[in-house]
């Protein structure tokens, strides 16, 4: 088997272990003794509190945008989902660091989906950061936010290596062409 089929296939594994989980996180969530709407605090510092777990439901997509829009969120999310694996199945010379940030991308995707999908168009969250005055949100956010700055960086990084490589062969050249 080849390194990249290898690499791709660890991709898929990894990618299944965070979606399943996401879903332990919002099943747990779900079934604490922490009722909807209500928060438990986990770290204060004097009278801030930190970080707390606050049971709430997101019938929107990021920042709370395209509330109660459960079908065209299921369809674009699915859509970009398909594009996004199909991409990494077809792309020949993925880099490692733009795959696994795919991968997060697609768990985090699939995530969230599966939340709409099959509850009542509402994603679990849980996780909120009160001290910078955050959206309250989960694992699957994480995975997206996380694959998204990596994959702008691993951008960023195979551009200026590019032009490097350009500069290099321009200037070999002129030094053949003397």
């Amino acid at each position: 088997m080849k390194k990249t089929t290898l690499y791709k296939l660890y991709a898929l594994i990894v990618a299944a272990l965070l979606i399943g989980f996401d879903q332990l996180t919002k099943w747990l969530g779900s079934t604490s003794p922490i009722k909807l709407g209500e928060t438990l605090s986990l770290i204060k510092i004097g009278n801030t509190e930190v970080l707390n777990l606050t049971h709430h439901h997101n019938t929107g997509a990021s920042f709370g945008i395209f509330q109660g829009k459960t079908t065209m969120l299921v369809i674009v999310t699915l859509l970009i989902q398909i594009g996004l694996i199909a991409y990494v199945v077809i792309k020949k010379n993925l880099s490692k660091s733009a795959l696994w940030a795919l991968t997060l991308i697609i768990s985090g995707g699939f995530g969230n989906m599966i939340d709409r999908v099959f509850k009542d168009g509402k994603v679990v969250d849980f996780i909120d950061f009160r001290f910078i005055q955050f959206p309250i949100f989960n694992v699957a956010d994480i995975c997206v936010v996380v694959g998204s700055a990596l994959l702008i960086i691993s951008i960023i990084i195979e551009e200026v290596n590019l032009r490097k490589a350009e500069k290099k062969l321009a200037k070999e050249q002129r030094g053949l062409s003397k």
